[in-house]
């Protein structure tokens, strides 16, 4: 499988929505947010209470680049079943394995500065053992860290589609016509979620409850080439505007609208390489290690403006300020000792890698 040049685009995507689900988390967690707050009351209250949809930029993306790395047409790739979800949780896991580690660190230190109901409590047995598994949420158990069911509910998706792709490799008899099936079934899925399972928020931590997102993702790589759009993908989004007239809902018009803009990137080669920058492209590299370490960050810095600093509000935006940076920071140092330093358990000798990832 050849490999494609890095998508700019998608990198941007990663770099800022990373970055607004960390001003989101600081905005709605801890009390430094609350001290803060009377400085821009309009500022905090969106970032509290309706940043949180920028997480479907995450789940559209995915399912664009799963399209890209598992059926460029729609036809799995000649793998295992097997193999290709065991590659896919040796890369999922480790990272989030090592991040669980230092949210458990963080937790302890921060309890030890304050008193707040945004740490999570020391945790059970059964609670540790759920979330070893990615299971945590299905027994009813709190994240021991903000976002880490993001992480199981991407090898559900991941694990869906590839089980939906082998299905209709054994059911056809042409490679073509696995191809067509399983983009009718992927399509299947997302009007399903969309008209039926998104509508339930009971059924958020299943795949079913987000594959409308994933799946307009996917489409967007199957159904758009240079210069041209194949009706499948129109489809997709008629799908999607129905559902919307249906039941609005901004999670899935934010979702919409990131394909059409990675749809926007296929049809126009350019605009996949747009923005050429290298601090983009190296904020959307470490997106990742950002997004699983950076609430226990947050935690132990609202932990030390909350014991030590006077409650003013200045001060106390100062502090986020801070503990936005050293996100950053520690999210910089995780990508490259812990995320980088793994990849040799799930990337195998021959693979190509997938420059966009």
């Amino acid at each position: 499988m050849s490999s494609e040049p890095r998508h700019a685009l998608i990198d941007a995507l990663k770099a800022i929505i990373s970055q607004i689900i960390v001003l989101h988390h600081l905005a709605f967690y801890g009390p430094m947010s609350d001290y803060a707050a009377p400085l821009a009351p309009e500022l905090f209250a969106w970032l509290s209470q309706y940043a949180r949809v920028a997480v479907q930029t995450f789940l559209v993306v995915g399912g664009f680049l799963a399209a890209q790395s598992l059926a460029r047409d729609g036809t799995l790739v000649a793998r295992p079943l097997g193999q290709l979800l065991g590659k896919r949780f040796l890369k999922l896991v480790p990272p989030y394995l090592a991040a669980l580690a230092l949210a458990l660190v963080g937790a302890a230190i921060a309890r030890q500065l304050m008193a707040h109901d945004s740490i999570p409590e020391a945790p059970s047995l059964g609670q540790l053992l759920t979330h070893l598994v990615l299971l945590h949420g299905h027994f009813g158990f709190d994240g021991l860290s903000a976002g880490v069911w993001y992480i199981g509910i991407d090898f559900q998706l991941y694990a869906l589609l590839c089980l939906t792709l082998w299905l209709a490799a054994r059911a056809a008899h042409l490679p073509a016509q696995a191809a067509r099936l399983g983009r009718a079934l992927v399509m299947a899925l997302l009007a399903a979620s969309l008209f039926v399972f998104n509508r339930d928020p009971s059924l958020d931590n299943w795949a079913i409850y987000f594959v409308g997102a994933y799946g307009l993702g996917a489409m967007a790589y199957w159904g758009v080439r240079p210069g041209r759009v194949s009706p499948e993908f129109l489809f997709a989004v008629a799908i999607a505007v129905a559902a919307l007239a249906l039941d609005f809902r901004s999670r899935i018009a934010m979702a919409l609208v990131v394909a059409l803009l990675l749809a926007l990137s296929r049809f126009q080669p350019r605009l996949a390489a747009w923005p050429s920058s290298s601090l983009i492209g190296w904020l959307g590299k470490v997106s990742y290690s950002v997004f699983l370490v950076h609430f226990p960050v947050c935690l132990v810095v609202n932990g030390v403006f909350e014991r030590f600093v006077p409650h003013t509000p200045w001060l106390q935006l100062l502090g986020i300020v801070l503990a936005w940076g050293a996100s950053l920071a520690v999210g910089a140092l995780f990508h490259r000792h812990v995320e980088l330093a793994t990849r040799g358990w799930w990337r195998s000798p021959r693979a190509t890698p997938n420059p966009a990832r």
